[in-house]
């Protein structure tokens, strides 16, 4: 800037800041108009031009209008649009500062709760949220401080739009991203996130908590329930994801309980497998009545699908599911003529077990008896044509015990 044009600048600025002061709202709105229209990717250097080395005193009188009106809205729209030109300028350290000290995220946080606020205002708050995060560590620290973390999640699992469960579910991975302090709220603010009733959001979740889990030396405990319970999503990604987690798992203390809990997944209960109160399921293509025995059965299948992939991985997981009676409960599923996918899925692990372990496939065989034991070994995956009610019956109450399947196991090793 010359120093002829410096003193012109600074008389507008000057006036500019009393037309300001002096206004109402509808005055600031339209002198915010002008600001966005004119200003929208200004470099922080261009800004100060713009503004004659005094753009901080406009950001702090924008600062604070927000933070009075924002409950009302009218404005809100806008101030945030106008902040974000400040935030987002390249070189914005000074302004960024300057926008945490004015107590800035406690009023962005304050928006997304608000139950006045409409999801456009939302969108706003999370980028300005996340362009806050992206700054560094301390910045991270802030959000949390201020309960971040909760507020965020429960926008990730009460939000309208995709575009603002997306930013959300960034700000989450943001924020678990170079801040060790609080790691540990962000993994259990993740683990809860899995019970929310989105499919969208739960598919996000599942993917930040693989990266969460894999820099902990342990995994809670309290993640096995609602991590077998996404097992009965009938959302496909929900479900690839879900198994996907429980891969990871297997290298965690959880080990033991999480094993345990698949197995006892092939098996249903009495009171589980009967149709439960009718329930509305919405999908892309239409809406479907579904019966909750359904949900039970998808998560049959899923289990056994995911039993075969952890079997498939390790000769010594394999051996450890087998001492939870595993093949006993795969014949169960392998019997379910209810559900097709849980009799396919039920029939490709126990052809690993079978394949792996020739005591396991002398118990097999005598369950099934020769003939359908051959169609089994020719085409696991389509045994359940060729099953009959009567061999579906001896399936489903098999007693072929695990001490004698590893005691064969052993003896031919």
């Amino acid at each position: 800037m010359s120093t002829h044009e410096e003193p012109a600048n600074i008389g507008k600025v000057l006036s500019f800041l009393r037309e300001w002061d002096r206004g109402d709202g509808t005055t600031r709105s339209r002198m915010l108009i002008t600001f966005v229209t004119q200003n929208t990717g200004k470099t922080c250097y261009e800004l100060e031009c713009e503004f004659a080395q005094v753009s901080s005193l406009f950001l702090a009188r924008l600062t604070t209008w927000m933070r009075l009106t924002y409950m009302f809205g009218k404005f809100l729209g806008l101030q945030l649009r106008a902040i974000r030109i400040f935030l987002s300028a390249s070189g914005h350290d000074q302004y960024l500062m300057e926008f945490l000290e004015d107590g800035g995220v406690l009023t962005l946080l304050d928006i997304l709760s608000h139950t006045q606020s409409t999801e456009e205002d939302k969108a706003e708050a999370l980028h300005l949220l996340l362009t806050v995060s992206n700054a560094g560590r301390r910045c991270k620290e802030i959000i949390c401080e201020s309960n971040g973390v909760t507020v965020i999640a429960e926008c990730l699992a009460k939000s309208n739009t995709e575009e603002n469960q997306e930013t959300s579910w960034a700000l989450l991975e943001s924020l678990s991203r170079g801040n060790p302090k609080y790691q540990s709220q962000i993994y259990k603010s993740l683990i809860a996130l899995m019970t929310c009733n989105s499919p969208k959001a739960q598919q996000l979740v599942l993917h930040t908590l693989r990266t969460v889990q894999s820099k902990m030396k342990t995994a809670s405990h309290s993640i096995i329930e609602p991590l077998l319970n996404l097992l009965r999503s009938l959302n496909l990604e929900v479900q690839d994801g879900a198994v996907n987690l429980i891969l990871d798992l297997r290298c965690y203390d959880v080990r033991p309980v999480l094993f345990s809990g698949l197995v006892a997944l092939l098996r249903p209960t009495k009171e589980e497998e009967k149709p439960q109160q009718i329930t509305e399921v919405s999908s892309e293509a239409e809406t479907i009545k579904m019966t909750g025995s359904l949900r039970v059965f998808v998560q049959q299948a899923a289990a056994a699908k995911a039993i075969r992939l952890l079997a498939e991985k390790d000769h010594e997981v394999s051996r450890e599911l087998l001492s939870l009676g595993v093949i006993q409960y795969l014949l169960y599923a392998v019997g379910n003529r209810e559900h097709t996918d849980a009799q396919i899925q039920a029939s490709l692990a126990l052809e690993h077990f079978v394949r792996s372990f020739p005591a396991v496939e002398e118990h097999v065989q005598r369950v099934m008896g020769r003939s359908l034991f051959a169609a089994f070994m020719d085409k696991a995956e389509t045994l359940y044509m060729n099953l009959d009610e009567t061999q579906a019956e001896i399936l489903l109450t098999n007693k072929v015990t695990t001490p004698e399947v590893l005691d064969g196991e052993s003896s031919e090793g």
